[in-house]
């Protein structure tokens, strides 16, 4: 028997009310209306691909141009930089200033949206570092037997 939420959302039976947002479905949280659960995903993926929060702990240390970026991350292709940029622009996170100058010049900086998610994320960024040699080495253990 399932004892992680409602069995059948029909069964009337059923202590769980799914129009009820106080209602945690047993798990201990509040339920998220489908929509808002789609928008939490959506933006979770895309903070947790591969490169965003290496762009927002970057930009955390301040202004910085294209260029700049580019060869503090390693491995990032410029396309796939780009990408990332425009993707955290759009979600209000980072700020893009084009400079009306000869070469052109654009800079990027942390919004204050995006500042108040690095506040979240450098512990998250610390943590990885502190931890990073053990979990190369649950990796490897882990690995050897299946290999």
């Amino acid at each position: 028997m399932d004892t992680h939420g409602p069995t059948d959302p029909t069964d009337p039976t059923d202590p769980t009310d799914p129009t009820d947002p106080t209602d945690t479905g047993g798990a201990g949280l509040p339920r998220v209306e489908e929509t808002h659960s789609c928008e939490i995903r959506d933006l979770l993926d895309r903070l947790a691909d591969k490169w965003s929060l290496l762009v927002i702990e970057l930009l955390g240390e301040g202004t910085q141009r294209f260029t700049q970026l580019r060869r503090a991350i390693d491995d990032i292709s410029q396309r796939m930089l780009t990408l990332t940029l425009r993707r955290l622009e759009r979600d209000g996170l980072v700020r893009r200033t084009v400079h009306p100058v000869v070469p052109p010049r654009v800079d990027y900086d942390l919004t204050p949206l995006g500042r108040t998610l690095l506040d979240v994320i450098t512990p998250l960024v610390a943590w990885t570092r502190q931890h990073r040699d053990e979990i190369a080495a649950a990796r490897t253990a882990y690995d050897a037997p299946r290999q």
